[in-house]
């Protein structure tokens, strides 16, 4: 069924109002509060049709109506405004963000961070996966006669490190040549490729220095085979809201949170540099069928850089949520393009 421009109006305001309140919404309600030059009878007729053609619902104990899940979809997809972020949330972001940071992940912190004070739902984000990103280069760096720290670098300023530790001691003279072989070898090539044979080539050019290899290439790999970070803000704000008042409810949505492997699969549901809204069911795990997730994935030159996203319930503000967004990744994207031209010059 096509809307007309009335229905539209009605609508909006009907989400609008229960985004607000999470009251269910009345036709008296839309006449006090939304300047309708319209009949209470008019609204009611029309929100009769609406109900009809599955925008809205009627919760059994209340003569109001709520949104339902395609009344939301309809919402986002046609009357949302994704502008809607005053001049002082510009001016807090870019204070935020305004920051020498020269890390990746540095910068996804500080934005969780900041989306999450601003919508006041609970924000989650992944950083890079890291297995295809360009080695530029390893430093070993003595910290003690049988403590050697790792550094790998790579072309968008991501670094890792790691401490090895030694039943030996080790020279400075052995600690020049490790960062000798090591980026000889592995230079150029991306974290991924820090495989099988690659260990077994650097063994044989050290072969005589074993027992120093093989624990740093142990631990070489715990790190890069721990490809992503998980970013979580606002973990509490679960509570502010009245949809999950109930202890089971909240349970589960705290259970999705701390859950790295499920954070990630739903931040990797996002198309590059699109920001996707998935409501209720059109969610893919049961957890999340009563819950909204918005989610933007950021690619540079077809470099994943991670992605950010809001969980909260269905009656999300979801013009909110998008503007501040839009407005936190524009910033972030610029942000990631110059740590990028840097590490690639």
């Amino acid at each position: 069924m096509q809307l007309d421009d009335r229905k539209k109006r009605i609508l909006q305001a009907i989400i609008e109002e229960y985004i607000g309140t999470a009251e269910p919404v009345s036709s008296s309600t839309l006449v006090d509060n939304y300047g309708m030059s319209l009949s209470s009878a008019t609204i009611r007729n029309e929100m009769a049709n609406l109900e009809q053609n599955g925008y809205i619902e009627k919760p059994h104990t209340s003569a109001g109506r709520i949104p339902s899940a395609k009344g939301y979809r309809f919402y986002v997809d046609e009357l949302l405004k994704d502008d809607n972020i005053s001049f002082d949330e510009i001016q807090y972001i870019k204070k935020c963000l305004q920051t020498n940071a020269n890390a990746i992940e540095e910068l996804t912190k500080i934005a969780t961070h900041t989306l999450s004070e601003i919508t006041h739902y609970t924000s989650l984000a992944i950083g890079p996966k890291t297995e295809t990103h360009t080695i530029i280069d390893i430093k070993f760096v003595l910290l003690g006669t049988r403590l050697l720290m790792a550094v790998i670098l790579t072309d968008t300023g991501i670094i890792k490190e790691t401490i090895i530790k030694f039943d030996q001691d080790i020279t400075d003279l052995q600690v020049e040549k490790l960062n000798y072989v090591f980026n000889s070898k592995l230079r150029g090539k991306t974290l991924g490729e820090i495989d099988i044979p690659m260990q077994e080539l650097i063994m044989s050019e050290m072969s005589y220095e074993l027992k120093i290899i093989k624990p740093i290439i142990q631990e070489i790999n715990k790190v890069v085979k721990d490809n992503y970070d998980v970013y979580l803000e606002g973990r509490d704000k679960v509570f502010n809201f009245p949809e999950f008042n109930d202890l089971d409810t909240a349970r589960k949505v705290l259970n999705i949170l701390d859950t790295k492997e499920l954070v990630s699969s739903i931040l990797d549901s996002a198309t590059d540099n699109n920001i996707e809204v998935y409501i209720g069911n059109e969610n893919e795990y049961d957890e999340l069928k009563n819950l909204s997730v918005i989610v933007f994935k950021n690619t540079i030159r077809d470099k994943n850089l991670g992605a950010i996203g809001i969980i909260g319930p269905t009656r999300m503000d979801y013009s909110k949520v998008i503007s501040v967004m839009k407005y936190i990744n524009s910033i972030l994207h610029e942000k990631w393009k110059k740590l990028d031209d840097d590490y690639n010059l």
